[in-house]
């Protein structure tokens, strides 16, 4: 799916012009629906293409002297400021959640967990089964605002769809996906559990974790300048 960029970078793709339908993604390559749209929200979060609703994805000009968006310090550097808001809002999203949920939320945050696990196993995307156990929380809070706040952001809120995190990351990409899966776990039992210290305590956890290990490998990698 990384060809779209490598083709839009070479050309062979112009500006305005559209892009394949997911359907023919999907055949060309032999990739889920899930795959095709985690790639056009990299795509979009880089600026190379934009949606236009109901008529379909169009290459956009790239800004002078641009080079592969997917892998620049400014992506990257917005990859960090988005997870420093998120520990800030969802901390207190768990917390809120673990007071309010209803059983029923409670069961929809379980089976994004699931999906998950069997999406991670058969190596394929689990973008959509993180964004809706983060958005589960959201919604359970009860609060309409943090709703909005999820729901305007999309998937772009997960770090996977801005950047290509397995080129970073020294472990191998399954190992990864269980580790940051544990955690969502760990949040999902302290809001069953009517606990919002812990759930506020594993949610900024968990985000912490996933800021500090994508920082330590990119300055490993020599690819990111930030101060620390």
């Amino acid at each position: 799916m990384n060809d779209f960029s490598a083709k839009i970078q070479r050309g062979l793709y112009l500006p305005g012009e559209k892009l394949p339908t997911e359907p023919e993604v999907m055949a060309e390559q032999g990739v889920s629906r899930t795959v095709v749209r985690e790639a056009m929200s990299r795509l979009q979060a880089a600026g190379l293409v934009e949606t236009r609703h109901g008529v379909g994805t169009f290459v956009l000009a790239p800004p002078v002297g641009a080079v592969d968006a997917l892998a620049t310090n400014l992506t990257i550097n917005d990859v960090l400021a988005m997870l420093e808001l998120r520990i800030s809002v969802e901390t207190e999203a768990a917390g809120l959640a673990a007071l309010r949920r209803s059983d029923e939320q409670l069961a929809l945050m379980q089976r994004a967990l699931d999906d998950f696990d069997e999406n991670a196993s058969k190596g394929e995307s689990s973008v959509d089964a993180d964004f809706q156990f983060h958005l589960q929380i959201a919604l359970a809070t009860g609060n309409k605002y943090f709703e909005d706040f999820y729901r305007r952001l999309g998937v772009s809120t997960i770090p996977r769809t801005r950047l290509d995190i397995s080129k970073f990351m020294p472990e191998p990409t399954q190992t990864y996906m269980i580790r940051i899966n544990l955690e969502h776990r760990n949040i999902l039992d302290a809001i069953a559990q009517k606990d919002p210290q812990t759930a506020s305590a594993g949610m900024r956890m968990h985000l912490t974790s996933s800021y500090k290990r994508l920082r330590h490998a990119i300055e490993l990698a020599g690819q990111h300048d930030g101060a620390a």
